[in-house]
């Protein structure tokens, strides 16, 4: 995977969705337009950090290079380099697979 040069800020985290595998239902091909978007994604960025009201920094649960869940519709879709990435908030990501 090449370098992505986006670096989130605050508590966002910068997710390259896993898409899911071309399904098929009695031989016919889902086009990519109905199919739901992805609710897996590998953690690819971290941002800079939250900031507590005493002005301590709060480390980040996710790190780079974790496969995490996502919410269905949450985050803002980015494009770089022809490949889709989201830009989320820590707090918008569900759950660590594995």
């Amino acid at each position: 995977m090449a370098t992505v040069n986006v670096r989130p800020l605050g508590d966002r985290v910068l997710v390259q969705p896993i898409e899911e595998q071309e399904m098929k239902k009695g031989g016919i091909i889902i086009p990519d337009t109905a199919k739901e978007k992805p609710q897996e994604g590998k953690v690819v960025a971290l941002g800079t950090g939250k900031i507590d009201e005493n002005g301590k920094k709060i480390d980040f649960t996710v790190k780079k290079g974790d496969k995490v869940l996502i919410s269905k519709y949450g985050g803002t879709e980015i494009k770089i380099d022809d490949q889709n990435y989201l830009i989320m908030r820590e707090d918008d990501i569900l759950g660590i697979i594995g």
